[in-house]
């Protein structure tokens, strides 16, 4: 009816154009997210910021990220400046990746090898760099003292208020607690940290995946956890990750969720195993995996990411380009982090994700990390994600 009304004082031309820009109005006002929050309201003003920034720049890339990357790589460890990304690139990447297990019995070394006092400082230069810090944490086994990967049942019901461990479990959250608050920048601020703890949860290799407790029992330890750090030991510089390990529907992906207020991101796990050029299982299986994340993310108004990926040893030559990015490009991820570069282990074989100068994937590397919508250090700067 209004449309009609119009045409009596507009030319069909004119008349067009108000319509058509009405009804982009009307669209951008139906798809605008909501606005973005951290699940931590008491979130530093820093956290906040990158929180906000990384949920706005889904639109214009995904950041490249890699695990350990400063510490050691393929033939090196502890050289300043050195990164096996950087020089095969000419650049770092645009998240960082770390490891906190040794963190609850004191350790100076995590479950790596790297001692916390280098990682501190590791952290510091990715920070003020621009880049992106996240944490993952493979914690011991509660109950038998045991790494992380003893799947003795019990751990996950011990941790919680009332349970055997629960003392033992807040003490090591103590050490996390400490640890987060140690990150400062040149001013003093807290450095915001992207926290995926019990991650892999779906799968069924740590004491706290779906083999060993109730999905009610994994809620309230991941609530209990968030609530004690956040509201008893004042920990506000972290971004909260829920990942899984494989997931076949979003039922399965969230049977364990313990709640919008409880978490900032959501991401999963996936690595190649096979070879490509015969098996398209992983470009098939993750690209169906990325659709429910991406349903997920806007259902529940989280920033979704790629938790860890990768190709061991990487022999196929174009696996960036043919493998990886087909998987990725057409989803709004923020982010997608590659493994680590040990080199080669005790048993003689190869263990490294992202190539080194030489290795048989490095030209596509090159390729892959020239794509506009692939974002290393440079670009990651630019996004200017703390202001």
């Amino acid at each position: 009816m209004g449309y009609f009304c119009l045409n009596l004082f507009y030319k069909p031309a004119i008349l067009k154009k108000i319509i058509t820009v009405s009804l982009m109005l009307a669209f951008c006002v139906f798809i605008s997210p909501a606005k973005a929050q951290t699940a931590d309201k008491s979130a530093t003003p820093l956290t906040k910021k990158l929180f906000k920034n990384l949920k706005d720049a889904l639109s214009r890339g995904i950041l490249f990220g890699h695990q350990d990357d400063l510490a050691y790589g393929v033939g090196w460890k502890y050289e300043e400046g050195r990164s096996d990304v950087k020089e095969v690139t000419g650049e770092y990447p645009g998240i960082y990746g770390w490891e906190l297990s040794g963190l609850e019995d004191n350790d100076s070394l995590n479950i790596d090898g790297v001692p916390f006092s280098k990682m501190i400082q590791y952290i510091r230069q990715g920070y003020e760099r621009g880049g992106v810090i996240t944490a993952s944490w493979h914690l011991d086994n509660p109950v038998t003292g045991k790494n992380a990967w003893d799947t003795t049942h019990g751990g996950v019901a011990a941790c919680l208020p009332g349970g055997t461990q629960h003392t033992k479990y807040k003490a090591w959250l103590d050490n996390v607690a400490k640890f987060s608050q140690s990150l400062k920048g040149a001013n003093g601020e807290l450095i915001p940290v992207l926290f995926r703890p019990f991650h892999e949860l779906t799968g069924n290799w740590f004491w706290w995946t779906k083999n060993t407790n109730t999905p009610e029992e994994f809620k309230a330890l991941w609530r209990f956890t968030f609530d004690y750090l956040s509201k008893e030991k004042k920990v506000h510089n972290f971004i909260y990750v829920y990942n899984t390990a494989n997931f076949s529907n979003q039922a399965q992906f969230l049977e364990r969720y313990p709640g919008d207020e409880y978490v900032d991101m959501v991401s999963f796990d996936a690595y190649q195993y096979g070879d490509p050029l015969k098996d398209n299982r992983f470009v098939n299986e993750v690209s169906r995996q990325l659709n429910i994340l991406d349903t997920i993310a806007k259902a529940h108004n989280k920033i979704p990411a790629l938790g860890e990926t990768g190709y061991e040893a990487i022999p196929y030559a174009q696996w960036w380009t043919k493998t990886l990015w087909k998987t990725i490009a057409e989803h709004p991820l923020s982010y997608v982090l590659l493994w680590r570069n040990y080199g080669k282990q005790e048993n003689g074989n190869w263990h490294y994700y992202v190539p080194f100068k030489g290795q048989v994937s490095e030209k596509d590397f090159k390729e892959f990390h020239s794509m506009e919508r692939v974002f290393f250090e440079k670009k990651t700067k630019q996004l200017n994600l703390y202001r």
